[in-house]
């Protein structure tokens, strides 16, 4: 499984789950950390860690386990699946640390283009 394919499941999995304001950032010119930053927000804990178990199913499903996760009991959960990193947050959380500011530099993906 290539990175598209894990950008389109983890994608669809947090859709299925209704994570709001989906985000796919390409920063593989910006950082060593990743090729992609997926950003996705629930309305409550229960929900963030919804997404990320739905997520993580559907990866696991197909072969691909992450390589770490953390924060899996707290407001952001992070799933590193290498060239994949899904970053998981309860809205509040996602304002403050706000990763797409962070990263506005990275080139922003058609996430509706991954859900077809």
């Amino acid at each position: 499984m290539d990175t598209s394919d894990i950008l389109k499941t983890a994608v669809k999995a947090a859709d299925d789950k209704k994570g709001e304001d989906i985000e796919v950032i390409r920063v593989d010119d910006l950082t060593i950390l990743a090729d992609y930053f997926m950003i996705v927000s629930g309305s409550s804990n229960t929900q963030v860690r919804a997404i990320a178990d739905e997520i993580e199913d559907k990866l696991s499903k197909q072969g691909i386990e992450p390589h770490h996760i953390e924060g899996k009991a707290s407001t952001w959960i992070l799933l590193d699946y290498g060239s994949v990193v899904v970053h998981v947050f309860y809205k509040e959380a996602r304002e403050f640390y706000d990763l797409s500011k962070l990263w506005q530099e990275g080139e922003r993906i058609n996430v509706d283009e991954l859900l077809k």
